[in-house]
């Protein structure tokens, strides 16, 4: 049995996962569609809505940010743009990517396609959400340090299976599906900070149902090519990626959003950014500081995390949310980040080089980040020095969201309403996402999706 095979197997064993489980599915799949709706306008889904709109059709089924319908894979490659335009979506470890914003528009889509209800896309989303880490597992870290984006890579493939299991596909079904999306697997992260990156998601989550779709119609490549010669390990690995373990693929009981978690952000803008932000928010509530008592700020990130961040100076939004100079001095301003902080006319408001010179960005060194135990985490830290001569310095090995530190239903209901602000309904939809598997249908999320009750009852 290689890879793909024992993915599949374990895809169509599930007679049903834990209601933790279930819950922690119900609240990624909220998530990601307020962001998907905060994203709607961002320039990347607009460009990708314009270059699109000729497959747009109203005898459709699949809805799309911003209104209109098309066919199920432009669905998915609008709305996952959308989903990941403001950079707001949650992050998944084991896939080293933003799993929810390509699984969840790819899941949505053929749901609208074949009037799935709300319990099938939260089972749905468990499968493919564990194909993500299991792809994962086998490349991890060292495809992402290698420059890959998981999220069109990884997520790609994992959000295959998914979509196949939701289209009724059989174990081997499911097989072709991620076969087929191994080939479909692209996107570097030297696109980090460009409207190309949002395409990530909604190209990967285009892809997953393209894959699933030439499944259903017993189109294939090689069923090994996770681990065969010229396959995804051999030429997506990096330098010391320690390939798949099947029999733990086989035995794996727990589910992964329940041992590891996805991670949703706080902050609207890179993760690479947020062990620090929140360390600043752990510093504030021990200590008394103002912005003006700043004289500089130091932040040590990890090696890859430099890297996505390369706009110490950003000259636009996109650039803005990969810039760390940047979202520190905006916390220093505001004590939060919000949406509102990541539109063009705030950034040029708030851009100001005198004030983030103050701020300097280092990371580890190689042989550091080779001496961390393996399981454990490095730690991110930020020193402030204050001009009465105070020094005062946090660390983090994980961001607020994850599992050992998660929202509370005030944090998820705050950002719900933060990415929805011009939804009259924000806190009534909210309500019902959290009871989504009781949703015969899922005509309910027409306001997310630039539709009114009406228009986007399904039946």
């Amino acid at each position: 049995m290689n890879v793909i095979e024992a993915i599949a197997r374990w895809c169509c064993s599930q007679p049903d996962f834990s209601t933790t489980a279930r819950r922690k599915a119900r609240e990624a799949i909220t998530d990601t569609l307020a962001c998907l709706y905060a994203g709607q306008d961002d320039f990347s889904s607009r460009a990708v809505r314009a270059a699109s709109e000729s497959y747009f059709t109203p005898q459709a089924r699949c809805r799309l940010a911003g209104g209109g319908r098309a066919p199920a894979a432009i669905a998915a490659m609008v709305n996952g743009t959308a989903a990941h335009a403001i950079d707001y979506d949650d992050n998944f470890a084991p896939g080293m990517s933003h799993a929810s914003a390509v699984l969840v528009p790819a899941l949505l889509a053929v749901a609208d396609d074949i009037h799935a209800s709300g319990e099938q896309l939260v089972k749905a989303y468990l499968i493919g959400l564990q194909a993500q880490a299991f792809v994962g597992s086998g490349v991890a870290p060292s495809h992402y340090t290698a420059g890959w984006h998981g999220t069109s890579t990884v997520g790609c493939i994992g959000s295959a299976a998914g979509v196949a299991w939701l289209m009724g596909l059989d174990q081997a079904g499911i097989a072709r599906a991620l076969s087929n999306a191994v080939s479909f697997a692209s996107g570097t992260k030297g696109q980090f900070g460009t409207p190309i990156k949002p395409l990530h998601a909604g190209w990967a989550a285009r892809n997953a149902v393209d894959a699933a779709n030439f499944a259903r119609q017993h189109m294939q490549g090689r069923i090994d090519i996770l681990d065969a010669p010229q396959g995804f390990l051999e030429m997506f690995g990096g330098l010391t990626p320690p390939g798949w373990n099947i029999p733990a693929i086989l035995g794996t009981h727990f589910h992964v959003i329940e041992t590891t978690g996805v991670m949703p952000k706080r902050h609207p803008c890179c993760g690479s950014t947020h062990m620090i932000i929140d360390a600043l928010d752990d510093l504030r509530a021990q200590h008394d500081f103002s912005d003006d008592d700043v004289l500089t700020v130091d932040t040590l990130v990890g090696i890859a995390n430099l890297r996505n961040l390369a706009y110490p100076l950003p000259v636009n939004e996109m650039q803005a949310r990969f810039s760390m100079q940047y979202c520190v001095d905006t916390w220093l301003r505001n004590g939060s980040l919000s949406v509102a902080d990541f539109t063009p006319a705030r950034v040029a408001e708030l851009t100001e080089p005198a004030r983030l010179a103050r701020i300097s960005l280092r990371c580890y060194t190689p042989e550091q980040e080779a001496e961390t135990p393996p399981g454990d985490r490095l730690t991110h830290e930020v020193t402030l020095t204050l001009r009465d001569g105070r020094t005062l310095q946090a660390g983090r090995k994980l961001a607020k969201g994850s599992n050992s530190e998660p929202f509370s239903d005030a944090d998820r209901l705050r950002k719900f309403t933060d990415c929805c602000t011009t939804m009259s309904n924000a806190s009534d939809l909210f309500r019902q996402l959290n009871r989504l598997e009781e949703q015969e249908d899922l005509g309910f999320l027409a306001p997310l999706l630039g539709e009114s009750l009406r228009d986007g009852a399904q039946g």
